[in-house]
């Protein structure tokens, strides 16, 4: 006779655990069990007293900023668990009252019922390199954004740069010979120069580390593989890799699609059917960057000197993968533009077509790894 499972919520804070537990079956127990400290060792008390009490437990808990060091130990335990996707945790509409032991109620018995869904969750080492992959995105949005007040700090004093491209080398020294006269102004202008450089250092250091670092990875064959496609280099092959993880849990491209937000969105009744734009559910660093390789088939297919030094050495079917979506991409870019789409409607169905084939290149190349029970539909 199968053993029945008890289902325990958590609702998690920073200082603080709140529990609850639901008995398998339909009129199983359903009570609160009070609030703990969020500390390895309340956590590993809690699990052992249930554990003796009510045998097999299964625990939830939505995903969040404490991250994933419950779920790990709970399974080092010996215990199920799953992380839930908070956008797709079914929420009444009437429903007004918001507390943590109502939360960790709801968690209980829709684990039961089986409404949650589980998010996938990354192991030590993927963790690892997505917070390094991470961290370099932060990194040059803090350059973008230094420019951003230099650029409006030149602009609001009448000061303007005759040359075509900024930051180059020219631009530079420009930029180093600027003064203001009011002592303000040029204490605002030095800060910003500084900050700059200083931006610029942090960037190339993280870009440094992850290129050192990318060796010893074991997605390392497979972020060099998804670099055969054009528009995808080293940073973004890593940012793919670092956040979708393990691209075999989607048994189909269109799994990846919509996991990625990159499906239209839909509203349709009856004989009417409504389509609007796409739903841009999931990671967005994801569709970021993916628009932005999507750009490059703007143009027609060529064969840079970078990119056949990025496919050297790989396999044959990958490289043949590549080849097509070369051409499918690039021609599939042309032919919206020439039914009159705009430009970034086209950009977004190339680049959802990119998924396809970056889908194809990760099935053709990576092995079975077994990381942690998947969700294919997990936001």
């Amino acid at each position: 006779m199968e053993q029945v499972i008890t289902f325990v919520g958590l609702d998690t804070h920073k200082e603080t655990i709140t529990a609850a537990l639901a008995v398998g079956g339909r009129d199983g127990e359903v009570r609160s069990l009070g609030r703990i400290a969020n500390r390895p060792a309340a956590i590993e008390r809690l699990a052992r007293d249930l554990a003796q009490r009510y045998g097999r437990l299964r625990f939830s808990y939505e995903a969040g900023p404490c991250g994933y060091g419950l779920y790990r130990q709970l399974h080092r335990l010996g215990h199920e668990c799953i992380v839930a996707a908070p956008a797709l945790i079914p929420r009444r509409p009437g429903d007004r009252i918001k507390t943590d032991r109502r939360d960790s109620l709801k968690l209980a018995r829709q684990d039961r019922a089986g409404e949650l869904t589980a998010v996938w969750v990354p192991d030590v080492e993927d963790e690892a390199m997505r917070d390094l992959v991470r961290a370099r995105a932060a990194a040059v949005a803090a350059v973008t954004r230094v420019r951003q007040q230099l650029q409006g700090l030149l602009l609001r004093n009448g000061v303007v740069y005759e040359g075509q491209t900024r930051w180059t080398r020219r631009h530079r020294s420009w930029l180093a010979g600027l003064r203001f006269e009011p002592p303000a102004q040029q204490i605002v202008l030095d800060e910003y120069r500084r900050a700059h450089a200083e931006a610029e250092a942090r960037r190339d250091r993280l870009t440094a580390a992850l290129e050192r670092l990318m060796a010893g990875w074991k997605r390392a064959p497979l972020v060099g593989a998804l670099q055969a496609m054009r528009g995808v280099a080293l940073v973004t092959a890593a940012t793919l890799v670092a956040e979708i993880g393990d691209f075999r849990r989607f048994s189909h491209p269109r799994q990846l699609m919509a996991y990625l937000g990159q499906v239209p969105s839909e509203n349709s009744s009856g004989p009417r059917v409504r389509r609007g734009g796409i739903t841009k559910a999931g990671n967005g660093r994801v569709r970021r960057v993916l628009t932005e390789a999507a750009w490059t088939y703007l143009a027609k297919p060529r064969r840079s000197v970078a990119l056949e030094q990025r496919r050297g050495g790989l396999p044959p079917a990958v490289r043949a993968i590549a080849d097509k979506a070369e051409t499918r991409l690039a021609t599939r870019f042309r032919h919206l533009l020439a039914a009159g789409k705009q430009r970034p409607l086209a950009v977004t169905a190339v680049a959802r077509e990119m998924i396809g084939f970056l889908w194809a290149i990760a099935h053709a190349i990576e092995p079975a790894t077994g990381n942690s029970p998947l969700d294919a539909s997990a936001a």
